[in-house]
């Protein structure tokens, strides 16, 4: 009965120890938080609460004083760059904690200078708290998601709170003490804040390289297009792999155990996720054969517009009236696609016309040749053409070839204004353009007939 009784408690030991060493911790820490609430109780501690309070009245009363003119100042400062103005805004919204920490300090400078050290403590404590807080404000700024910047900032506030009190090591072995154990690794939530903080930080100093290379690389002239988006993936991949592994391995994580996961990941690729690892595959082709390229005017289907972005899974083509069309690579692989500028820019287009038969062709085609040169965005490098294709019912047709080297300003449009100019200069030199016409006769017997 007894060895019974031990074997179906043995298990459940290391969870009561865990219970028991949380449970002095947070008495250890109510303790200490009563001394110090007593603590506040004495003389001088209670006049360095009550300069404190007077220099963030100070400090308040100069931020409701100010802040309206320096918001007309920064009205006047509209040419200047957006991440000054950005800084600038930061700053107006923090004046107060500003000049909180602006007046505090030399008050504690000059207390240590003609005081003793101990009362100057507390209102030492209260600067180093306010100055924590300012720059971990001002810091996660940097942050563009907003939720990710909120969790930083206050995460980053009680942290630094707890460091400046000398609560850190507590709060430590508080967080360690609530921890599963899987194998070797011993899960807490201190290590999961390690982590999430360690692999946060790499991850955002990732992001700031990957940014400032691809910036780099397309301010690149000898770099093509194509290659510039290749080298920006490629070093983009790269460093979040290595701020992953980096991070993993600071915090102690076995990356052995990656292998039966990097496994079942491939199992999971080859079943399920087909065409996600087909576009991918052909993004990296369209890049290293460069076929096209971010500036090239294509065609698929109905779609015409230009490369905006060339993505790992999918192409953003832009059209004339702003959509944006995201194409998966796939399609840009196994489709016909007519790119209008693979090897250049030049751009041929044809519009058809037809005159009477009355009017004389060579000077039609003098005429429309001559019109058409003096089309903005028409090329006199290559001059237009004009040609007779055919004798129709009521009109000679003809064809006008001209050519252009920026598709991506519209086809549509330069079409319109050839057209435009030729009916201009038609009507100036009394051209015709003829339409179909019917007659209809009514005999006399049709009544009768009817009838």
């Amino acid at each position: 009965m007894t060895e019974h009784t031990t074997a179906t408690s043995t298990p459940t030991a290391p969870a009561t120890t865990a219970v028991q060493e949380a449970q002095e911790i947070a008495l250890s820490l109510a303790d200490r938080a009563q001394v110090f609430l007593t603590g506040l109780l004495r003389p001088w501690n209670a006049y360095q609460i009550g300069i404190a309070i007077a220099l963030f009245l100070l400090a308040w009363g100069l931020s409701i004083l100010l802040t309206p003119r320096f918001r007309e100042w920064l009205r006047t400062r509209e040419n200047w760059p957006k991440w000054r103005l950005r800084l600038l805004l930061v700053i107006q919204r923090r004046l107060r904690l500003i000049f909180f920490v602006f007046l505090i300090w030399p008050t504690v400078w000059i207390m240590q200078e003609t005081t003793w050290p101990s009362r100057s403590f507390l209102l030492s404590g209260i600067a180093q708290l306010a100055l924590a807080w300012l720059l971990i404000a001002l810091i996660s700024r940097l942050i563009t998601n907003g939720f990710l910047r909120t969790m930083v900032r206050y995460v980053g506030w009680t942290w630094a709170t707890l460091t400046i009190l000398g609560l850190a090591g507590d709060a430590r072995t508080l967080l360690d003490s609530a921890a599963i154990d899987l194998g070797n690794l011993h899960l807490s939530l201190w290590l999961m804040l390690q982590a999430a903080v360690t692999l946060g930080v790499l991850f955002f100093v990732a992001r700031f390289l990957a940014r400032v290379t691809s910036s780099g690389l397309s301010h690149n002239e000898d770099i093509s297009p194509s290659m510039q988006v290749l080298a920006a993936k490629f070093i983009q991949v790269s460093l979040y792999g290595a701020a992953g592994f980096i991070g993993l391995k600071a915090i102690g994580v076995d990356l052995t155990g990656l292998a039966v996961l990097s496994g079942a990941i491939g199992v999971g690729l080859g079943f399920g996720l087909q065409k996600v690892v087909s576009n991918l595959v052909s993004g990296v082709i369209i890049l290293l054969d460069k076929s096209i390229k971010p500036g090239d005017v294509i065609s698929l289907g109905e779609t015409f517009g230009w490369i905006d972005t060339l993505s790992a899974r999918y192409t953003s083509v832009v059209t004339r009236d702003g959509k944006e069309y995201l194409i998966p690579n796939e399609d840009l692989i196994t489709g016909q696609v007519v790119n209008w500028s693979h090897t250049n820019d030049f751009v041929r287009l044809d519009i058809k016309f037809g005159t009477s038969y009355a009017d004389d062709p060579h000077k039609v085609r003098a005429l429309a040749i001559e019109t058409a040169q003096n089309v903005t965005r028409v090329l006199s490098s290559k001059p237009p053409v004009c040609h007779i294709v055919g004798f129709g019912e009521s009109s000679v047709d003809y064809v006008l070839r001209f050519w252009i080297r920026d598709p991506s300003q519209g086809l549509t449009n330069i079409r319109g204004n050839v057209y435009l100019a030729l009916w201009d200069a038609f009507h100036t030199n009394d051209i015709s353009i003829p339409f179909p016409q019917r007659e209809v006769r009514l005999l006399e017997d049709a009544p009768k007939a009817a009838d």
